[in-house]
């Protein structure tokens, strides 16, 4: 029997690169797609020598063509952290709205099942705490992060789009905080900062007083998260994340007890439209995907920390603050 064939987009991102893993491992032929603007290929190079995987360098937001037969799309490929679409806003865009268009296109053509990546951005700074799905968010498109939180709206509602009036199979993942091993120290989100900070000897930087609130899933968690949502019956969105909530300054003390750091946290202004509170409402993903967390926030960092200090020297470099302070999401 053929093996399936799946097209993964922002395969060699922090996310796209477990995807990749979990699709081979489950025998499935995994077709990588990445314009590496934010990706690096060190996280996939190990599956470079398999048969079925392979790699194309490509810019989803231009035409898109896979030949033969294509059965699934996972849609991953978008600059996620201030610091990438704060610097690329236009790709942002264009990635969420004319990549999305694109890649629907083709799993029209190809009759192909197609889950895209959103995110608990579309939520905004919200009203309710834990944000559920029906929640329609509290957001500011002209505001800086406007660029990522608008782009995914978009891709929510277009994805809807050709779900209803072209009979594309659709699924759609709101992603909510997560981490683990191959995210980038200095990609502006706050567990990496910080701990970016602490191998450094650097005090942790907290944004506004620290009573903001995140909730962290380890990647694992969410990888089968979204195995469970792309092989279910349901075609609205589904938060995947950890309820587990902490607030940033009690975050920072866990990080600063995980790293033994002699460091200390600091206060610096809250961002523009940085959210307060983060925290899924997971009850969809627990009836219907018969799923929830199963890591700790403590072996989870344990396991990224551990990562972390094994980077070469010249990767865990010193980030001026003007480049990734902007946001602490």
């Amino acid at each position: 029997m053929a093996r399936k064939r799946i097209l993964i987009t922002g395969a060699a991102g922090f996310l796209g690169s477990h995807l990749c893993d979990r699709f081979v491992q489950e025998d499935f032929h995994v077709i990588a797609m990445d314009n590496l603007i934010t990706g690096d290929l060190r996280n996939i190079e190990h599956l470079f020598k398999l048969e079925n995987f392979e790699f194309y360098h490509h810019d989803v937001s231009n035409y898109v063509h896979i030949p033969g037969q294509l059965d699934y799309i996972l849609h991953f490929a978008s600059p996620a952290s201030p610091i990438d679409y704060l610097k690329i806003p236009i790709q942002t865009l264009k990635v969420g709205s004319l990549g999305t268009h694109n890649l629907l296109g083709l799993a029209k053509a190809k009759n192909a099942r197609m889950l895209i990546a959103s995110t608990s951005e579309v939520y905004g700074d919200p009203n309710c705490n834990p944000q559920p799905e029906e929640y329609w968010g509290n957001v500011n498109p002209v505001g800086p992060r406007g660029v990522y939180d608008e782009a995914k709206r978009f891709q929510e509602a277009i994805t809807m789009a050709y779900h209803t009036f072209h009979g594309v199979e659709t699924r759609i993942v709101r992603i909510f905080n997560t981490y683990g091993p191959r995210m980038r120290l200095n990609d502006g989100r706050v567990l990496p900062a910080f701990i970016g900070q602490a191998i450094r000897g650097e005090d942790l930087t907290v944004f506004g007083d620290g009573s903001q609130t995140r909730s962290f899933c380890y990647v694992d968690d969410l990888i089968e998260g979204i195995f469970r949502l792309l092989f279910s019956d349901y075609s609205y969105p589904v938060n995947i994340g950890n309820p587990d909530e902490i607030t940033i300054l009690e975050f920072g003390e866990e990080i600063i007890k995980l790293t033994g750091t002699t460091q200390k946290l600091v206060l610096r202004p809250l961002p523009t439209d940085d959210p307060r509170q983060r925290r899924p409402d997971i009850t969809k993903a627990r009836k219907l995907l018969n799923w929830e967390p199963k890591v700790s926030r403590a072996e989870g960092l344990k396991i990224t920390y551990e990562y972390f200090k094994s980077l070469p020297t010249d990767v865990i470099e010193k980030i001026e603050h003007k480049d990734f302070t902007t946001y602490n999401k």
